[in-house]
């Protein structure tokens, strides 16, 4: 009986480390995340006013049109980009997290 008292024990321990280690992988990716995030928003904050100030100083209609032109296509790169760069950080998250969780889903399962 004590033998057996002794077993879940060790196996609750186990995985409230495998929990806290996945939980501590999430907090991590998060502010990756996050700060990943931030640097998009001011780089796209500072490419804006970049334009706005182009386009203020555009003399013609056609510069006018080039201007934006260029800045749609930039926008539109960027945002394709950084999508895939979040989506990649949110995969590898799915990844981080599972893996200290699979290890005591197998010894759980073998008992």
């Amino acid at each position: 009986m004590i033998k057996n008292f002794d077993d879940v024990q060790k196996m609750s321990k186990d995985s409230m480390d495998a929990s806290m280690k996945s939980f501590g992988v999430v907090s991590k990716s998060f502010q990756a995340i996050a700060v990943e995030t931030a640097d998009y928003a001011k780089k796209a904050f500072e490419e804006g006013t970049a334009v706005g100030e182009k386009l203020a100083a555009a003399k013609s209609l056609d510069k006018v049109m080039e201007v934006q032109a260029d800045y749609l296509k930039s926008a539109y790169e960027g945002f394709v980009a950084q999508s895939t760069k979040v989506g990649q950080l949110y995969a590898e998250l799915a990844q981080e997290f599972y893996k200290p969780l699979e290890s005591q889903w197998a010894k759980a399962s073998a008992k």
